[in-house]
Formats: C-alpha cells, structure tokens, sequence
C-alpha cells in the first residue's frame, strides 16, 4: 500500500522530529474535525487531538507500514475521544454548547446548532461511522478496519446513522 506520509513516518521513527511536525501539520485539522463532531465541543476536541498526538509520537516506533499512517492516526484518535467522553459527566443535551470556536473558522461555518445536536443524540456507532464516511472521507474498508468491523456493518451503521440523522433534523432520506 502506498502512504504518502511514508517518507516523513520513517523519519520521525528515527527520531526526527520536524518529520513528525510536518504529519501533525497534515493532520491536525481532521483530526480536530472528527474529535469535534464526536465530543461536540471545540476546548475537549483540542484537549483529545493533543492527547492523540502525544500517543502516536510515543508509539511511533509500533507503527507498522502495512496500513496507511492516517488509518492508525485515526484510531489513536478515536480512542482518545473515547477516553475524553468517559472522563467528562455526561450534560443533558440542551446543556452542550455549540462547537463554535472562533480558532478554527471551517467548524464555526460548517456546523449548524442543529446538525451538531443531532450528531450528538446519535448512538456512537452510527456517529462515529458518519462522521468517518461523510466528514472525512474514510472508505467503507478505513472505517472497518478502524472500528474492527465488517464493511457490511460499517455500510449499516452509515444507512441506519444517516436515517437517524434526517429522523432528528425533520427531514425525509432520498430512499424513503
């Protein structure tokens, strides 16, 4: 498989350290993406994405060039958000705030109070597939080997996510 942060990964397994400046620097911006969509929050995003980044450069070594390096970034990620939402008490949903953050103006724009409130109501499955597929971009084939699933149900969890979605924002799916 070709990654095009091979180079740059290879380096910074030797210990370079701008190598793995230039991956935050290609990352980040997703990364704080994904953790937003999934916490709802700009301040526990950053706090997940800076926990994410710190444990891929201490497990840099364990990287393996079998998969892509963003495929692994992501589940780092994906685990930190996990780790952030578990040390948080839980707010009734009219209590979360919007994730309006004025630091990143493409979150502030894209996401309406609506859509993120809805994401937020979304089992964390389905969320979490959504998000992956229609924010990011990730195949049905990222997404399973993410999540440790079969394509079968990561195409399910994307359907039933994206149903649940429309259900929450009072709009109708184009299957219905």
């Amino acid at each position: 498989m070709d990654d095009p942060d091979g180079p740059l990964v290879r380096r910074a397994q030797k210990g370079d350290r701008w190598a793995f400046e230039q991956l935050v620097d290609r990352h980040q911006h997703r990364l704080f993406t994904l953790a937003t969509r999934l916490l709802g929050s700009p301040d526990e995003a950053a706090d997940a994405v800076q926990e994410a980044f710190i444990r891929a450069w201490l497990g840099l070594s364990s990287f393996r060039h079998g998969a892509r390096f963003s495929t692994w970034l992501y589940r780092i990620c994906l685990n930190a958000v996990h780790d952030q939402r578990t040390k948080r008490p839980t707010a009734p949903l009219e209590e979360v705030a919007e994730p309006v953050d004025p630091r990143d103006q493409f979150v502030a724009h894209e996401l309406s109070g609506a859509l993120q409130q809805a994401l937020a109501a979304l089992e964390e499955d389905y969320r979490g597939a959504v998000v992956l597929y229609d924010v990011l971009g990730c195949s049905y084939a990222e997404i399973a080997e993410l999540t440790g699933v079969a394509e079968g149900t990561v195409k399910s969890r994307i359907f039933r996510g994206r149903k649940r979605l429309a259900e929450l924002l009072g709009t109708r799916t184009e299957r219905e």
